[in-house]
């Protein structure tokens, strides 16, 4: 089969490797829509991963598709049934796992190679986050299953109350599924703040109260204390990554506020932390990562639902062929989220 494998820094290639085979409780599939992520677009350009890779290897990680083979073993599935798949399993039997902390654990089964024309899935995932895509449920929007996942996790983590105002820093799919979450399951007044206006206008519709350009910002925590009478936020989410923006959510906490630390920052990297707004202020920081199998089918059920207009994060469908370019188009922030079709 044809699959892109990533070798380093913007070093991706298409290479004819051989058809996945099942082994022992494993499934094979015929990816049938493929999403682009964030995430990967950080992987290409710094070539690998902390923990869900290390180059050369196969690439990508959100896809729903229709099962093609089975492994010894597999009772609950049969060829045809169409599921959608977490890129990740946790072993269950760890010091985290007993403690339901399934994010943390050391023993993550991960899962790349989305990008290609068939995806073999691990026993752990096939046991534990692999489910079946509802009814009609388009797979470019089954596929997304993953980065909500991520993104209700992090909601949970950071004790959002109903009415909350909330600053937003990142308008990419994943501060954009912030938005819709928080606006409305928690009515909170969210102040979204990105880079792009086509993309903050897709915040306002999933229910930001509040959208700014940073281009046109002198001092960001300065407009979210205007908006808050002068405190700060009840609940700052980091959702891009980038180490000084780390620095700008904290500054743009009330005391007592909880800042959601969720964009995760190349490796290796330090951020400078005001001890006294720490200590005296009472913030809570917390780094918020991945998702867990509970976060994996509230996320494909609240897909499902409709109730949340998802489909504005798919701003195109290409074919495979075209991943390098849809990356550069990332990269200039032309798209948001695009659904690679085979």
């Amino acid at each position: 089969m044809l699959a892109a494998v990533l070798y380093g820094k913007e070093d991706l290639r298409w290479e004819k490797v051989t058809d996945p085979a099942p082994e022992q409780g494993e499934v094979v599939i015929r990816v049938d829509a493929a999403t682009t992520c964030g995430t990967d677009l950080k992987v290409w350009r710094r070539g690998g991963h902390a923990r869900m890779l290390k180059p050369p290897t196969l690439f990508g990680h959100e896809a729903a598709g229709t099962i093609v083979a089975v492994g010894q073993g597999v009772t609950k599935w049969q060829i045809g049934d169409r599921i959608v798949a977490n890129n990740s399993a946790p072993c269950m039997e760890c010091f985290f796992c007993q403690r339901r902390e399934f994010s943390l654990c050391p023993n993550l089964t991960w899962n790349n190679g989305t990008f290609a024309q068939f995806l073999k899935i691990p026993a752990p995932i096939v046991n534990h986050n692999m489910l079946s895509i509802p009814g009609e449920l388009p797979d470019e929007l089954a596929a997304i299953t993953e980065p909500l996942a991520c993104v209700l996790h992090g909601v949970a983590r950071s004790d959002v109350k109903a009415d909350d105002r909330v600053a937003v820093l990142g308008d990419g799919a994943i501060g954009l599924m912030f938005v819709a979450k928080l606006a409305r399951d928690f009515s909170a007044e969210v102040l979204l703040f990105g880079g792009n206006n086509s993309r903050l206008e897709i915040g306002k519709e999933l229910g930001a109260a509040h959208i700014f350009n940073y281009h046109n910002l002198v001092d960001i925590p300065e407009v979210v204390k205007e908006i808050t009478q002068g405190w700060g936020a009840d609940v700052v989410i980091e959702a891009t990554g980038v180490p000084s923006v780390w620095e700008t959510a904290i500054a743009c906490a009330r005391p007592g506020a909880t800042v959601n630390l969720f964009g995760g920052c190349p490796r290796n990297t330090n951020i400078k932390v005001n001890t006294e707004q720490l200590h005296y202020s009472e913030l809570t920081l917390k780094g918020v990562f991945h998702n867990t199998p509970h976060f994996v089918r509230e996320a494909l059920s609240l897909i499902a639902s409709r109730k949340i207009p998802f489909d504005l994060l798919i701003t195109q469908k290409r074919p495979l062929k075209d991943l390098e370019q849809v990356l550069c188009d990332m990269r200039e922030r032309k798209v948001v989220k695009v659904a690679m079709l085979p």
